[in-house]
C-alpha cells in the first residue's frame, strides 16, 4: 500500500497579516471601543507683538467608536462505530484502534474548522480594505453580519475611463487617489496591491509600463516571478507616481464561497488598494465564555487554546464534548475576529473597471 497523498493548502492570509493584533486587542467584553484623536496639519499663527497673549487651541476633541465583533462557531462529529474502519493511508490488514483513530479524525477536523475560520478573517479583512464595509453571508446567501465603518467615498474611485481604454491615464488615477490618501490621513501612501486583470491591464499600457523602465525604478519580479513571496502575494517592482514611490504587489489567494461554492479571490482582479505601510489596522479577539470544562473521559481530545499576539494575531477557542452514551463525540472552535480599519484616512481602493 503507497503512502496516503493528502491534498491540502493552508488559508492564504495576506489581508490579515496587514492588521496588528497587540495583547490589548484580546477581550473578553461583547463589543470592543476605541478612541480617536487626530491632529490637522495648522500652522502657528504670527502675533503683532512680544506682549500679546497666545492664541489658545483645542488639545482635547476625540471621538469614540463601538464595534460588535461577528460570532465564528464551527464544528463537527465523530461516531464510536465509525472508528471501526481505518483512516486513511493505515493498513486494511491491521487490526483497528478505536482510541487512536478517533485522535487522528479529531485532529484532522480540528485542523479543518481552524483553516475554515482563518480564511473567513481573511475575506472580512478583505473586503474592509477594499470597501471599508464587511458582509458576511450564510450558505442560502443571507447577511447574517455587516459592519460599515464609514470610509470618505473619494477614497473609493471607479477610474473613468476605465483602465482598458486607449485613453485610460493609470498614472494619474493612481495619483489622484495618492494624494486624497495624503491629505486625508496625513501619511504618504506608498504600498500597493492589485487584482491581476487591473495589473495586467495596466501592463499592457504602453505609458504605464514605462514607468518600470525608467532609471532608478526597480523592476522587481516582473522578471523573477515567484522569487518575493509574503503570505501569498508577489512583490512586481517599485515605481515613482507623482511625488510617491509606489510598491506593487499583486495577490491571488482564494476561497470557497459559501453560497455558490465558485472559487473566489479574495482580492478584486479588477481592483487596486493603496495604503500608508505603517497604517494602523487593528484585528481584535473576543472571548467565547465555555462553562463547563472537558471532563477526563476526553481530555486526550482537547486541543490547547490558539492564541498569538503579533501582526495577524489569532485567538481560537477549542471545545470538545461527548454524549452520555460515550459514543458521540463533538469538537468545535470558536471566535470572535474583527478587522478594524482605524486609520481609515490611509487607505483606498480604485476600481479600475475591468
Amino acid at each position: 500500500m503507497l503512502e496516503v497523498y493528502k491534498q491540502n493548502r493552508r488559508p492564504s492570509m495576506f489581508f490579515a497579516s496587514l492588521f496588528r493584533s497587540p495583547a490589548e486587542n484580546f477581550h473578553n467584553t461583547e463589543d470592543v471601543e476605541i478612541d480617536i484623536q487626530r491632529n490637522e496639519e495648522k500652522v502657528a499663527v504670527a502675533v503683532t507683538h512680544l506682549n500679546a497673549g497666545y492664541n489658545f487651541n483645542k488639545t482635547e476633541i476625540y471621538t469614540n467608536k463601538r464595534f460588535k465583533p461577528p460570532v465564528f462557531k464551527e464544528g463537527f462529529t465523530l461516531n464510536s462505530m465509525d472508528q471501526i474502519n481505518r483512516v486513511a493511508g493505515q493498513d486494511p490488514f491491521q487490526d483497528p484502534q478505536f482510541q487512536a483513530n478517533a485522535m487522528t479524525k479529531f485532529g484532522q477536523g480540528m485542523a479543518l474548522v481552524e483553516a475554515m475560520i482563518m480564511r473567513a478573517v481573511e475575506l472580512q479583512a478583505s473586503q474592509v480594505m477594499q470597501t471599508g464595509t464587511a458582509t458576511l453571508k450564510d450558505a442560502n446567501g443571507n447577511n447574517v453580519y455587516t459592519i460599515d465603518y464609514s470610509p470618505k467615498a473619494a477614497h473609493f474611485p471607479t477610474a473613468a475611463p476605465i483602465w482598458s481604454n486607449a485613453s485610460a491615464t493609470i498614472a494619474a488615477d493612481l495619483e489622484d487617489l495618492m494624494d486624497i490618501i495624503r491629505d486625508d490621513g496625513k501619511a504618504d501612501p506608498t504600498f500597493s496591491l492589485w487584482g491581476m486583470d487591473a495589473f495586467n491591464t495596466a501592463m499592457a499600457n504602453s505609458d504605464f509600463a514605462a514607468l518600470f523602465d525608467k532609471e532608478g525604478a526597480t523592476r522587481g519580479s516582473l522578471t523573477r516571478l515567484g522569487v518575493d513571496n509574503r503570505n501569498g502575494a508577489k512583490y512586481r517592482g517599485t515605481i515613482d507616481i507623482g511625488h510617491y514611490p509606489l510598491e506593487v504587489w499583486t495577490y491571488e489567494g482564494r476561497y470557497e464561497d459559501v453560497e455558490t461554492g465558485t472559487i473566489t479571490k479574495f482580492m478584486d482582479p479588477g481592483k487596486v488598494m493603496i495604503m500608508a505601510p505603517d497604517a494602523r489596522l487593528d484585528l481584535t479577539w473576543g472571548n467565547v465564555p465555555i462553562f463547563v470544562p472537558p471532563e477526563q473521559r476526553i481530555l486526550p481530545f482537547v486541543p490547547p487554546r490558539i492564541r498569538r499576539a503579533g501582526m495577524g494575531g489569532v485567538d481560537m477557542i477549542t471545545n470538545v464534548w461527548v454524549t452520555n452514551d460515550g459514543e458521540h463525540l463533538f469538537g468545535g472552535i470558536s471566535a470572535r475576529p474583527l478587522a478594524i480599519p482605524t486609520a481609515i484616512d490611509q487607505f483606498g481602493c480604485i476600481d479600475s473597471g475591468v
